[in-house]
């Protein structure tokens, strides 16, 4: 894990110490977060989840808003409870009050789709493809069934794979 990243959860976790005069467990870091979303608070494991490509590419905004943002969730939790909205105002509170930053709710970081395998699954009554993910494809081959919403029929894999 980036030093600096381990760094900023610290600070952060300081300024809430030194705002409401108490201290605070630290949590358990990890960089191991895929797809879509920046980072992620577990509540009850006391653990922030973080997405390492969406740090390299944005690492200075990452740094300043994204951690302090998963902080605010867990800080918050320790607070008030698990009772509240994860967005909520205690969570706001904390990301004006003690960070000085706006509550943004989501990240707006550009994410590059990865091209995906498709498997081409095709209808005896008009040839039409079916485009299946990896996931569908699989759950075919353990005995699973699809079927064409024109003629009923079981759609069949063609043997045929494309990018997309």
């Amino acid at each position: 894990m980036p030093d600096q990243l381990h760094a900023r959860v610290e600070a952060c976790y300081r300024q809430a110490e030194a705002f409401f005069n108490r201290r605070f467990e630290r949590p358990q870091v990890s960089f191991k977060l895929r797809g879509q979303k920046a980072g992620v608070a577990h509540l009850d494991q006391n653990l922030l989840r973080f997405n390492p490509q969406l740090y390299r590419e944005n690492r200075e905004h990452f740094l300043k808003q994204t951690v302090a943002h998963e902080v605010a969730h867990l800080i918050a939790h320790q607070m008030f409870g698990g009772r509240i909205r994860p967005h909520g105002e205690e969570w706001q509170l904390i990301m004006r009050g003690v960070y000085e930053l706006t509550p943004d709710r989501c990240h707006t970081y550009e994410i590059a789709r990865r091209q995906a395998h498709r498997f081409i699954y095709r209808c005896r009554c008009d040839g039409q493809d079916f485009p299946f993910t990896a996931q569908r494809h699989a759950l075919v081959r353990k005995g699973r069934r699809y079927y064409c919403l024109q003629c009923r029929a079981t759609l069949v894999f063609s043997g045929e794979q494309r990018l997309e």
